[in-house]
């Protein structure tokens, strides 16, 4: 990778890396191999993120999920946003949060109405929007799907039981549920690091920008840190093995049973795509942060929470996985000042019984079940500030308690 690393600063000053991308800029002419690998290393730069974060198919290879048939509308009550909230001593009108929060797109449904839909940065109700780490979410449901399916006897089974090519590794003897936990006692956690030599720079590079290893190969040489469920350690590999544990359990590839027990039952409006570790034939779902779908189908999503696991008059998970996965359980003590809990792959809010799906960057499907109240958030925060996020909170909690006029 030295070779790339060597044009990054080219690549950046030339503005080579920032064309074609998108709609508004796409050309007839296929990119170079080495200009879709400076993409890829470049996807979630502050600079171009508003357009590649809505565009991944042309950046990386994908996998659909499809879905089935003309989708129900959603029930609309379209109303001004006309709330303010409260962040660091400020009082802001909730129409001047989608600027000053980085937001793509906004989605706010009260009483199983939407209540308000926004688009920005050419995106619209066709446009897909990479989920990042809701992803994980999406993951902890499919599991639920599998228990409920009766292809996962119990999240108390061994991760080995269902994937023995784990034997002898870090995820010997682990539980699903500290997997689920992110509690699996395995030496990798995801840290950001801009170092070109760090293991998490290379193991990003050998598998979502060169295609030369799975992600799943990881989970066979990593060490273990502590004794699995003694300390929580979040880790998207901890996800990629849940995928793995699904693909296993359910004989189909992570996609194909999505499409057939979430996304189709589900009524989306759209197929969704997960990007890959690998060309059409080779590469695996990046089930831990590379999901795709149009703004009002993560709403779906939400709604099917909010709902107890309930979409079109269908359980699509049982009402018991969705109470065990966002019971509120408090900040974690590994993250230091954190205000959030984390249960099966959703985070918690502290003092509510909101729960989270939350990618990098600023990607959020916010539930309220106390206030039927869900919000879609999809973001281009610029990576390692942390202020969007801490507003986006209030924003939503802000959100909670608003109640239109005429609802």
């Amino acid at each position: 990778m030295s070779r790339i690393r060597k044009l990054l600063a080219v690549a950046l000053a030339s503005g080579m890396v920032l064309g074609p991308v998108g709609p508004a800029l796409a050309t007839d002419e296929a990119p170079s191999h080495a200009m879709q690998e400076l993409r890829r290393i470049f996807f979630a730069d502050p600079r171009i993120n508003m357009l590649t974060f809505h565009n991944m198919d042309e950046i990386f290879h994908t996998l659909p999920v499809r879905t089935r048939g003309k989708a129900k509308p959603m029930a609309r009550a379209e109303l001004p946003i006309d709330f303010s909230y409260s962040f660091r001593g400020e009082t802001v009108r909730a129409e001047d949060f989608l600027e000053r929060s980085f937001t793509n797109a906004l989605l706010i449904i009260k009483d199983d109405r939407i209540v308000y839909e926004r688009y920005r940065n050419l995106t619209g109700p066709q446009t897909k929007f990479l989920s990042m780490s809701m992803a994980k979410s999406i993951t902890s449901i499919l599991i639920g799907a599998a228990v409920q399916d009766g292809l996962i006897t119990s999240v108390d089974d061994q991760v080995v039981a269902y994937v023995p090519e784990l034997k002898g590794t870090a995820y010997d003897g682990v539980t699903i549920k500290d997997t689920l936990l992110m509690r699996s006692g395995i030496e990798r956690s995801d840290r950001y690091d801009p170092d070109p030599n760090s293991e998490m720079t290379r193991l990003r590079e050998a598998t979502m920008i060169q295609n030369t290893r799975r992600a799943t190969d990881e989970a066979l040489t990593v060490k273990r840190r502590d004794e699995p469920g003694a300390r929580f350690n979040y880790s998207t590999l901890n996800t990629t093995v849940l995928g793995w544990i699904i693909e296993k359990a359910s004989g189909k590839t992570l996609p194909e049973y999505m499409s057939r027990r979430l996304w189709q039952p589900l009524g989306a409006e759209a197929d969704g795509f997960f990007i890959t570790d690998g060309p059409p034939g080779v590469g695996r779902a990046t089930n831990g942060m590379g999901y795709n779908a149009v703004l009002r189908d993560y709403g779906r999503i939400g709604q099917m929470m909010l709902h107890n696991g309930k979409a079109n008059g269908r359980q699509i998970i049982p009402a018991a996985w969705v109470r065990e996965s966002t019971v509120p359980i408090g900040p974690e003590p590994a993250d230091g000042e954190q205000t959030l809990g984390y249960q099966y792959q959703w985070w918690t809010l502290v003092n509510s019984n909101a729960y989270m799906a939350v990618g990098l960057q600023g990607q959020f499907i916010y539930v309220d079940p106390d206030t039927r109240t869900v919000v879609v958030k999809l973001s281009y925060f610029p990576l390692g500030n942390e202020t969007p996020s801490e507003e986006s909170e209030a924003f939503f909690r802000a959100v909670s308690s608003w109640k239109p006029a005429s609802r």
